[in-house]
């Protein structure tokens, strides 16, 4: 034992070393445990540590410090706790802040800069906007810091409004109360992309002592400047310019869950004029514990989030529900049918119907050229490409998930020809304004494309039927693995080897002929397993394995998500319609055919999970 360490600190290092001997502890977390207690960076944590040591709470300890929580596709989220490399707590936010400061500073050669924080009402955001900010102070950045709860969206605006070189969103957008998080913002208002990912969390990851500043004297000494309502306005006036439409008739019910879309979604909505608009009172308040969400689980892709909102449409006659997630960058869609039930729009068909709707808007005033652009993810449904195409526009769809993709896009080809960015999870975009998906310009657009249709007795369903009349059926699904624990990641990895390596050849009726592999940047033949062709990019951990044309044409894609310990599965059917009369049996067989392959799929996930 080191001579330098005290007798309690041996003392633990020794019971680490036996508790990984005797298995209750991982390696990784015995090496992420040992740094804590043993370096001074983290001296304020040691007495807290010696204590759970001494009294064995070996299971909690290795999930506090399993791994370094890392930067995904929406940077860095996790669990809260008091310590732990694995959790969000005080000295990872601080770390996070710092990496940003560091990385900023030796890639622009500059000592100060320019920063925008804000947060969501999440617990402990408030307290980790402050750390941050007071972070980037003692870094000699000047840093606006929003007074009060904002959403995502208005931060990438702010980050460009102020002309920031970074910003900081604290927030862990959809995740469960115990959740939050830290997403960082480049100078083009998009969230960090590479060289500059990799290089801040290498920066973060070399982090040894933080330098810090007192927030309420740095607010005095004019370092943080509290950003108030000017900015709320200007963010509004730039979504409200967007409109493509005076109609302004549909009964609808919006809930923000518990988060902050009363400050952006609720806010353009009411001040463009919508007035048979109600915000559900029992989802209002801000609250970092979801209160009132069905399971405490505020992500508005689960049907679930919607029941209290139907129980009061079914009182007041509602024909649209809409729901944003905590941070409100993204946003779901329920309908009233002719029938009064109530069907829920996945991510997919709103962006199918967001595209349509912007598309035909735009060429009657004849704003579009070939040259005008829509974006989309690999993973988001095809048909958006196809109405894309149907307008004579260019499509760019071969991108990584995550919308700071589009948002690169946006910089790359030009922001002026950019029409409409969506991904699959509830991401939309329109506009100049921010280079992150928003809930507000959605809501703005699906209100106005449902008071048109009210004018004419229609729907947002039968405008969908219509759509597949024109380009086909389309039907999307999802479902994921979750894998949680030291081990998770490993399982995670395995799976993604086993698919590369051995993948299934038969689903359910499907057979899959090629499989597009991102990762090796290759398209192969199941069947000879020969090279068809390279793929340049994107690349990243991405694979999609395609059935041959048919009748009704199916492809699964996998990847490994980027912000939660779970793999997910995309499914994408695709049949041809003739008509009307058709369409009921068209939809019924592209169904059954996706719930064959996703039987199949689980059951073979189940067998090669190790």
């Amino acid at each position: 034992m080191n001579a330098a360490f005290s007798d309690e600190q041996q003392a633990a290092l020794q019971r680490l070393t036996d508790a990984q001997a005797n298995g209750k502890l991982t390696q990784s977390a015995v090496v992420h445990l040992t740094k804590w207690l043993t370096e001074s960076p983290y001296a304020t944590y040691r007495d807290t540590l010696l204590q759970r040591i001494t009294n064995e709470q070996f299971e909690s300890l290795d999930a506090d410090f399993w791994e370094v929580v890392n930067f995904g596709t929406g940077g860095r989220r996790g669990r809260m706790s008091d310590v732990g490399s694995a959790t969000i707590n005080e000295r990872t936010i601080a770390e996070s802040a710092h990496g940003l400061a560091s990385y900023w500073k030796q890639h622009s050669g500059q000592t100060t800069g320019r920063a925008v924080v804000s947060y969501d009402r999440r617990l402990r955001s408030v307290e980790f906007a402050e750390l941050t900010a007071s972070t980037l102070v003692a870094h000699g950045f000047h840093v606006f810091c929003f007074d009060s709860h904002r959403s995502t969206p208005a931060l990438s605006f702010a980050v460009r409004h102020l002309q920031c070189d970074v910003g900081v969103m604290i927030s862990a957008s959809h995740n469960p109360p115990s959740d939050n998080g830290f997403k960082a913002y480049w100078n083009n208002g998009g969230q960090v992309l590479a060289p500059h990912d990799q290089g801040i969390i290498e920066c973060v990851y070399a982090a040894s002592d933080i330098p810090t500043a007192d927030f309420e004297s740095a607010k005095s000494q004019g370092q943080i400047t509290m950003v108030q309502d000017d900015v709320d306005h200007a963010y509004r006036d730039a979504i409200l310019k967007l409109s493509l439409s005076e109609s302004r008739h549909i009964p609808t019910i919006y809930t923000p869950l518990h988060g902050v879309g009363e400050t952006s979604v609720y806010a353009v909505l009411t001040a463009a004029g919508f007035r048979d608009l109600e915000i559900l009172e029992s989802q209002r308040e801000p609250d970092g514990q979801f209160t009132n969400v069905p399971d405490q689980l505020p992500n508005p892709e689960r049907a679930d989030v919607f029941a209290p909102a139907i129980e009061r449409a079914r009182e007041t006659g509602a024909e649209l529900l809409l729901a944003s997630d905590p941070d409100a960058d993204r946003l779901a869609a329920i309908v009233r049918d002719h029938t009064g039930e109530f069907v829920h729009l996945n991510g997919n068909r709103v962006g199918a119907l967001l595209a349509d709707y912007i598309l035909e808007k735009r060429q009657q005033a004849q704003e579009l050229t070939g040259d005008h652009y829509v974006v989309q993810t690999l993973v988001t449904t095809p048909m958006v490409a196809q109405i894309a195409r149907h307008y004579q526009v260019d499509v760019v769809q071969d991108l990584l998930v995550g919308f700071k993709f589009i948002g690169q896009v946006i910089d790359q080809r030009g922001p002026d020809l950019f029409v409409f960015g969506t991904e699959e999870s509830l991401g939309y975009l329109a506009g100049q304004y921010c280079r992150d998906k928003d809930a507000a310009i959605a809501g703005l657009y699906l209100m106005e494309l449902g008071s048109e249709l009210r004018e004419r007795n229609q729907t947002l369903l039968d405008r969908l039927d219509q759509l597949y009349l024109q380009h086909g059926y389309f039907e999307e699904r999802q479902t994921s693995r979750v894998c949680t624990g030291s081990n998770g990641r490993q399982q995670i990895d395995n799976l993604m080897r086993h698919f590369r390596q051995t993948p299934p050849r038969q689903l359910g009726s499907v057979h899959f002929e090629s499989m597009r592999d991102y990762g090796h940047g290759e398209r192969r033949c199941l069947s000879t397993d020969a090279v068809l062709e390279s793929i340049d990019q994107p690349q990243g951990n991405l694979l999609f394995l395609d059935s041959a044309v048919g009748e009704i044409r199916v492809t699964f894609g996998v990847r490994p998500s980027g912000t939660e310990p779970k793999i997910k599965f995309y499914f994408f059917g695709h049949g041809q319609c003739a008509s009307t009369e058709a369409l009921p049996e068209t939809k019924t067989n592209v169904a059954q055919t996706l719930d064959a392959v996703i039987d199949d799929l689980t059951r073979w996930v189940g067998d090669h999970l190790e």
